[in-house]
């Protein structure tokens, strides 16, 4: 991790201008178009509410809040059909056993994982890990923003919508073995990721955080998941009519390469 920490300043002081106590990048596109970039969390702490009242200004000048899925609501859409092997079956020895050391350690139940696909059992353990952490749904900086917007009824925009992410992770390839494999090699390094995404919210400059990320997704899931998806985005985003749009996205979909703000200043 140090040598991330090292390389601190550059790329996110270009990304995350010193005006902003939060992580965002303006961007102006042709035909009178205004986007507010805000690199979101989808969990927060509590101490990341009220958002920043700079964020709230913004939002209340806004035409739109674009999102990449409206997740205010109560419904889920992993309604899960189909049989899977069991996890013995498509894990080494070696990774089947670090499940189970997990499970006993976040207090999941191996019984409840074993019938899912892979994909869902590594976003048990994300999440569960998240919690751990201090970390909840209803802290997250998309959550919050919908809320707020619905509150002061401004239009929500949708570059995916629940449907959608939830049939990119069904046509992930094995039933998203490889997802669950990343999960278990970048565990500890999964966690010190989220604190450091929470640092940007908590912290005075974001500029001062680190500037390259360690990746944990293997190439192929880093194209499915980061490189594909910001391009539909940008598609999506050139194509907005006139005006100002506050567009909450993942935060790690704001740097690296490939990343939504190079794509749309491209």
């Amino acid at each position: 991790m140090a040598p991330f920490l090292n390389r601190a300043f550059s790329l996110l002081r270009r990304l995350f201008p010193a005006e902003y106590s939060y992580p965002a990048i303006d961007i102006r596109l042709p035909g009178n178009r205004f986007l507010h970039l805000v690199g979101s969390i989808h969990m927060g702490t509590q101490d990341m509410q009220p958002l920043p009242a700079q964020l709230l200004r913004r939002l209340k000048k806004a035409d739109a809040l674009i999102v990449e899925a409206d997740i205010s609501g109560t419904d889920s859409p992993f309604s899960m059909t189909g049989e899977y092997p069991p996890l013995a079956e498509r894990l080494s020895e070696s990774q089947y056993l670090h499940v189970e050391r997990l499970c006993e350690e976040l207090g999941v139940s191996m019984w409840t994982l074993n019938p899912l696909p892979s994909w869902q059992v590594a976003l048990i353990l994300q999440a569960t890990q998240a919690q751990r952490l201090g970390l909840r749904g209803n802290y997250g900086i998309d959550y919050q923003l919908l809320h707020t917007a619905k509150e002061q009824k401004t239009p929500v925009i949708e570059l995916e919508g629940p449907e959608e992410q939830f049939a990119l992770l069904q046509q992930l390839p094995d039933d998203g073995l490889g997802l669950l494999e990343d999960t278990l090699t970048h565990w500890h390094t999964n966690a010190r990721l989220l604190q450091t995404m929470i640092s940007w919210w908590l912290d005075s400059k974001p500029g001062l955080a680190v500037e390259q990320l360690p990746n944990t997704f293997s190439s192929d899931l880093y194209d499915v998941l980061m490189n594909q998806r910001n391009a539909r985005w940008k598609k999506q985003l050139l194509d907005l009519p006139a005006g100002n749009y506050v567009v909450a996205v993942g935060a790690l979909h704001l740097y690296g390469e490939g990343n939504l703000p190079e794509l749309l200043k491209g």
